[in-house]
């Protein structure tokens, strides 16, 4: 009997040893360092800034991540350097988000001042941080997303009240010719004074992009992303050629 117990439990730590490579891979927390470097920093149909590096440092863990990023210009000092932190959710094809947006050379919409050196500073009137919620779902062949700015400093409607700017965007992935390429349309749904897209108050198209991306071997077990993209904005009527790289361990 003491044997018999003994192999019953011999077979069961075989199986949890078996089984435990599995579970602990999916319980792994997530770490994502990378940086891209871009001749153009254009977001959303607005020009950002000249050459900058942009890093990324993020944490994930069974659909929930932290994220920070940044955009630092390398060759024009009147740009401005960002810092972004983004929590977000997700589960299946659906996801949620808030974003911190902070912009060193920013200035208030209210009152005009320029705030953005100073990080901390949370005030109505005095703040450089932006607070964006989003979300979203990926259909497969084009995903759909949604952002509108709940607090900080946002712009504000014809008659000076917070305007609550909001984005959507239309993403369509696909592969062509040994690339992987992605399609963009975005807009503004009414008067955005954030984005600078729109002058009067109304629907406006903002973003219209493509663009393609191909891994370069460096070595058997190092690529480097290459991107190259074409970003139009029909409401200002501007556009941009940009180009980068990602370097990612």
């Amino acid at each position: 009997m003491i044997m018999k117990n003994l192999s019953k439990m011999g077979c069961m730590a075989a199986i949890m040893l078996a089984c435990s490579p599995a579970v602990k891979a999916q319980d792994e927390v997530e770490t994502t360092i990378a940086a891209d470097f871009v001749n153009d920093y254009v977001w959303r149909g607005q020009h950002c800034g000249d050459v900058a590096v942009q890093p990324t440092l993020g944490i994930g863990y069974k659909g929930l991540s932290l994220t920070a990023w940044g955009s630092i210009p390398l060759t024009n000092t009147d740009d401005s350097k960002e810092f972004d932190l983004t929590l977000a959710y997700a589960t299946g094809k659906f996801h949620v988000g808030v974003t911190d947006y902070y912009f060193s050379s920013a200035s208030n919409f209210k009152t005009g001042a320029t705030v953005g050196d100073k990080y901390f500073a949370y005030g109505a009137n005095s703040t450089a941080h932006t607070f964006e919620a989003n979300i979203g779902y990926d259909f497969g062949p084009v995903s759909i997303d949604w952002y509108t700015n709940f607090a900080g400093n946002d712009g504000r409607t014809l008659d000076g009240d917070r305007a609550f700017s909001s984005y959507f965007e239309l993403n369509a992935p696909f592969k062509f010719a040994s690339c992987d390429w992605n399609a963009t349309l975005g807009g503004v749904p009414y008067h955005a004074e954030f984005y600078g897209a729109n002058n009067a108050s109304g629907f406006a198209i903002c973003n219209v992009s493509i663009k393609a991306t191909k891994d370069i071997k460096i070595t058997d077990s190092f690529s480097v992303p290459v991107f190259a993209a074409i970003n139009t904005n029909p409401s200002s009527q501007k556009a941009y050629l940009v180009f980068g790289f990602t370097l990612q361990p």
